[in-house]
Formats: structure tokens, sequence, C-alpha cells
């Protein structure tokens, strides 16, 4: 465990590691501190062979994450700091969430609140979405003379109908959660009160698969999502190759056999 986290809550339960955001007295919102802290988090939830699933939300019942600190950045432009593009590359954290193309372990996000800029980013960059009903999201960069550099220009225009997203890129508009949930954004919209009972519900289901299986499945689907069909058969997938060969690929089938339910090791 990383005991000297201030700006993040991380607990490990059984095989699913919580990530929580816990600057509740600015929604959640991230600065260079939480960038390092988050970069370690990740690292230990990727070298954790005992993790299978990683949970991110934020402290508190109104945000998620509100994004970069503004009053940071400010301060940082007043000294003369260089400006920044696309990506973190050479700032503390790196490579951030956002940017760990290699992570293939599932991530659910539990959206309990605002999911503004750098927090929608984040959300984006999970795997499955659930969201209270109040929760809200929108790149707003645009509105303040940034851009959404972490992947929201990218992530948004790939996960969203391409107009509909150039709507919300060029006007910082906010949508609701059951406007989210319309366009695919989202997983689950659920009210406040049952937004735990819903992540316990996703989780559940995720600890039900093998986890190499899963893996593979998110290694396989991210790859080849600008391939060719044909290409992305015949492209070498390593989490793949892992999982035929594994005790869990023999243990699946015959758990089925034997009319029990399946006792995954991960190897």
């Amino acid at each position: 465990m990383l005991d000297d986290l201030r700006c993040v809550r991380y607990e490990k339960r059984g095989h699913v590691a919580y990530v929580t955001l816990d600057r509740p007295h600015v929604l959640n919102a991230t600065d260079l501190r939480t960038h390092a802290e988050l970069a370690r988090v990740w690292d230990d939830f990727e070298a954790d062979d005992d993790l299978w699933v990683g949970v991110l939300t934020g402290a508190g019942e109104r945000s998620f994450s509100v994004g970069q600190d503004l009053k940071e950045l400010a301060g940082r432009d007043e000294r003369g700091t260089p400006p920044a593009t696309f990506g973190s590359r050479g700032k503390p954290g790196w490579p951030r969430l956002t940017e760990r193309f290699s992570l293939f372990k599932p991530l659910i996000a539990r959206v309990n609140g605002y999911a503004l800029g750098g927090g929608f980013e984040l959300a984006m960059a999970c795997d499955i979405v659930i969201a209270a009903e109040h929760a809200e999201f929108a790149l707003t960069e645009a509105r303040l003379g940034l851009v959404a550099g972490a992947g929201g220009v990218f992530r948004l225009t790939r996960q969203a109908p391409f107009r509909v997203a150039m709507g919300h890129l060029l006007t910082g508009r906010r949508m609701t959660a059951a406007r989210a949930y319309e366009l695919g954004l989202v997983n689950e919209v659920v009210p406040a009160h049952r937004l735990d009972a819903c992540l316990d519900g996703w989780l559940e289901d995720v600890l039900s698969c093998a986890p190499l299986a899963l893996r593979a499945a998110k290694e396989a689907a991210t790859v080849s999502a600008g391939l060719p069909l044909e290409r992305a058969f015949a492209t070498r997938y390593v989490w793949e190759e892992r999982r035929m060969v594994s005790r869990d690929a023999v243990e699946g089938p015959r758990a089925f056999v034997e009319k029990r339910p399946p006792k995954w090791t991960g190897t």
C-alpha cells in the first residue's frame, strides 16, 4: 500500500482496486501532486496481479472531478511556465491514465457529480462508466482558452457521433447523465442513493469472468479499433497469447461441464 498519498485514496479489497480523487474542497480538481500520486497508484495497480479490476471515483457527492486545478495553472502561467499542449509527457504523473494505452485491466468510472474538463477525460479513459442521475459531463476547455488536451478532443469524437461531439467541443456545453447515456458515453444511470449498489452489480459481473480473458478482450478491442477487420484478426495480442495457454482457459469449460462455478486464478 502507498502510505504517503494526500490527494488520492487507494484501497485494495479482494481483487478490486478503489481509486478516489480526494480533494472535495475543490470538487476534486487535479493539481500536479494529484497527477504524480495517481501515476504511482496506476503503476501499483498494473503490477499487482491480484488486482483484476479498478474503480475510479471522486470524494464526496458533488463531483467526480472538474479537471485541472485552474488556480494552480494560473500561478504557473504567472511564473512563466511554458505552455502545454496534448498529452502529459514531461509533466508530473506521466503517463497519466488518459495515455496508459497498454493498461488492459478493466476500469470502471463511478461518476457521482460533475465530470468536467479533465474529469470527463478521465471517465472516457475508463471502460465502463456508471453515473448518478445528477451527474453532468462537459469539455469546457474552449471557454477558458484551452483545449481538451488529455484526450478529450480525440476520445469524444470516437465515442460519440462526430457532429454531436463537435457541438460540445465547440461550445463547452454540458450534457446530463441521461443524455450521456443516450449517446453511449455512460453504461448505466441510477439515482444517487443507488450508485454504490449499481457499482457492486457491475463488479460482481466483471469478477465472474476470468481476469486474463478480460485483459485479452480489452487489449484486442482497443488495439484493433482502427484496423481493417482482416488485419484485426491477424494482429498479435500479447494478453490473448497468455490467456489461451492459461489454466483459467481450461478451468472455464471444465467448470461448465461439472456444473459448478469456475475458480479463477489469473494464471
